[in-house]
């Protein structure tokens, strides 16, 4: 089987990878699928193509310049691997492309598509991930809470996931936003958080949970600016979020606005005692639900297998150009939105390792910071 990737030699002509070592492993992946001529970037933008076929194409490249110049700050001759599966093999040419007008070092690989979010890569391409500077991975399926991410970041690595990214969500949206300014806006919540340990959030369609965090640990750097080693974002990027004190939350959440890939068709209800849910109540999502997370607690331990209940983490939206579409990638980053994850913390330092996360976005939340209110049915009222 043929490398997925290939270079422009000196002589204009193509050759192997550049590195060798990279082959055995790559050739390893079971299902891994070699991907059609990528055109040149350059070409993309002021060649000759029919209108509405120009018009995406220029779309995609501008984005993808913006994620390898801006978001990603790729340095000259830095090594970077994208992952992207067949469902993101579009998105997936376009970063290379843009990739390669700065590095000669770009490999592009098409692994299987996962199962669920949190399903770990085959293992070459968790190899493989370990030894870059940089990678990128638009997938079907996240693999932002994967052990594989977790060592790539330990050795170095900066990462960016996008998981359930399709060509209308890279060229629209979240994606068209100013990241340097969301990064500015994210920057000054410092100052709002700053002591604040009772969250309280409630909705016109029945949320009030209550929960303590660690002021400390709010997570402030998902601003779309991934440029240093071990840093990890998600693509599009804009949100304020951090981990439930384990144990702390107890309330009522209502999802009415998306769960994972899905506007909800009815509100999903979850019931929460003591940091785990403990009913889910509310439509196809609740059964769908219901079902996934029944599936990943019998793959564990009986003794853990509570434990893919937890309440994982918490975030509200910063990006102005984020939408509601029914995606949680996109989703989660609009302005005025919250949402909830179940599932695998460990990456903000949890205990449930449970290899699977899947968020909820409320779409006009009320969030109180111990007394002081900082959004109101979705609009922000802190200064």
């Amino acid at each position: 089987m043929g490398l997925p990737v290939r270079r422009k030699g000196s002589d204009g002509k193509n050759e192997d990878l550049v590195d060798p070592d990279l082959e055995e492993i790559i050739n390893s992946v079971d299902g891994l699928e070699e991907i059609p001529p990528i055109h040149d970037t350059e070409e993309q933008i002021d060649g000759d193509m029919p209108e509405d076929e120009g018009g995406l194409e220029q779309k995609m490249a501008k984005s993808a310049i913006t994620v390898i110049d801006t978001c990603m700050d790729l340095r000259r001759g830095e090594n970077i691997l994208i992952v992207c599966d067949s469902t993101t093999t579009e998105v997936g040419q376009a970063l290379h492309n843009a990739a390669s007008l700065r590095s000669d070092r770009v490999l592009l690989i098409v692994m299987p598509k996962g199962r669920h979010h949190g399903d770990e890569p085959p293992s070459p391409v968790a190899n493989l991930m370990r030894q870059q500077q940089v990678v990128i991975a638009p997938t079907r399926y996240s693999l932002t809470h994967t052990k594989a991410v977790r060592q790539a970041i330990k050795d170095g690595a900066r990462v960016a996931t996008m998981p359930g990214m399709t060509v209308e969500m890279f060229t629209e949206g979240g994606m068209s936003a100013d990241f340097n300014i969301i990064k500015k806006n994210i920057g000054e919540m410092n100052a709002v958080l700053r002591r604040k340990r009772i969250v309280n959030v409630k909705s016109e369609s029945g949320t009030n949970v209550t929960f303590e965090v660690g002021w400390r640990e709010w997570k402030l750097d998902d601003n779309g600016i991934c440029n240093r080693p071990r840093m990890l974002t998600n693509l599009p990027a804009g949100k304020v979020f951090t981990l439930p004190r384990e144990g702390s939350m107890n309330g009522t959440v209502v999802i009415d606005g998306s769960w994972d890939s899905a506007l909800v068709d009815e509100p999903v209800v979850l019931q929460i005692e003591n940091g785990l849910v403990v009913d889910v109540k509310g439509g196809t999502a609740a059964a769908q639900i219901r079902q996934t997370f029944g599936e990943a607690a019998r793959r564990l331990k009986s003794k853990d297998q509570e434990n893919v209940w937890t309440m994982a983490e918490f975030g509200f939206g910063m990006n102005p150009n984020a939408r509601l579409i029914g995606s949680v990638l996109e989703d989660e980053k609009r302005l005025g939105t919250a949402y909830f994850s179940i599932g695998d913390n460990t990456t903000l330092g949890g205990t449930a390792a449970v290899g699977i996360q899947i968020s909820g976005v409320l779409a006009s939340p009320s969030i109180w910071l111990d007394e002081t209110p900082l959004l109101e049915n979705g609009k922000f009222v802190v200064n």
